[in-house]
């Protein structure tokens, strides 16, 4: 379970695209939420006995300027630090969770860690290539078609994994915490009070998710691996592994755009939404009050335990 938790939270660390207005982000974790306010990490987690865990944490400085800050790079730059902040999220989440008694070892954590990166390299990157590879060579499609098929392999591979684990009673509650924590992203960005009777009517679904970034990251992986030439499976997943920096950089850039826009990017970035219906589930009002709980830790961090 743990693993397919962290491997979510590793394909789900784009939550945190916020305009500039309203500088706020987040994503779920064991039986709570982490939050991104302007400064400060805000974690609400529900404890064994029913009372809610809050720890805040200050932001790293690294993303704030120089070379961090320029086009592309800075979206792969986001990617890290969300990758590196989830994954201490998830731990704390899954201590408090569990209890002492089940604490979670550093050990267990780099095995966690390691198989995540090891499936998303795997299934998501080698596997379709490998299939389009085989469907290549029996219809003799082109090398721009055989990306074409490979994307969209990574597509259906990407959904059915969602929906596959979507199954999976804890991974469920997960996706409804991952439902709390958009509903309280909406209403807040609504200026609508933050309690958990006036935030059940937002809805679960958020433009800047994670989820929804992933198959613009898959249709951008498309275009830049169909520039680079055939050769050895070594050369092919290499370069895959290599350019995938390129490819969330580009990514970042276009649905930042289109987070930002009423117009196109309100109408491009409206067919990846439809993943979020499998990613979010509706939330409890428990569930609520632990989103609102990190949300307000995020923008107040004296309220919580600092880490």
């Amino acid at each position: 379970m743990r693993t397919a938790a962290l491997l979510h939270v590793t394909l789900s660390a784009f939550m945190e695209l916020p305009p500039k207005r309203i500088p706020v982000g987040g994503q779920a974790v064991i039986e709570g939420v982490l939050m991104k306010g302007p400064e400060h990490w805000g974690l609400a987690v529900r404890e064994p006995g029913g009372a809610i865990c809050l720890k805040s944490w200050l932001g790293s400085d690294w993303l704030k300027g120089g070379f961090w800050k320029w086009p592309v790079v800075r979206g792969f730059a986001t990617m890290v630090e969300m990758m590196r902040i989830g994954m201490r999220a998830l731990s704390l989440s899954a201590d408090i969770s569990l209890g002492e008694e089940e604490k979670i070892s550093p050990w267990e954590m780099v095995l966690s860690v390691g198989a995540a990166l090891l499936g998303v390299v795997g299934i998501f990157l080698a596997l379709p290539m490998f299939i389009s590879e085989y469907i290549t060579s029996h219809f003799a499609l082109s090398h721009f078609g055989k990306n074409i098929v490979e994307g969209c392999l990574r597509g259906v591979i990407f959904v059915g994994y969602v929906a596959a684990i979507s199954m999976w009673k804890d991974i469920a509650r997960v996706f409804e915490y991952h439902g709390a924590e958009h509903k309280t992203i909406n209403a807040y960005e609504h200026d609508a009070p933050l309690t958990p009777e006036s935030v059940a009517h937002y809805s679960r679904i958020h433009r800047r998710c994670g989820t929804s970034f992933l198959l613009v990251v898959i249709v951008v992986s498309i275009i830049v691996f169909s520039l680079i030439g055939g050769g050895s499976v070594l050369w092919r997943v290499g370069s895959r592994v290599v350019l995938l920096p390129l490819v969330i950089g580009l990514s970042y850039e276009f649905i930042r755009g289109a987070s930002n826009s009423e117009t196109w990017g309100k109408y491009c970035i409206m067919p990846a939404l439809s993943l979020q219906y499998i990613t979010t589930r509706e939330p409890s009002a428990d569930q609520l009050e632990v989103a609102i709980a990190a949300l307000d830790v995020a923008l107040d961090p004296d309220k919580g335990n600092s880490d």
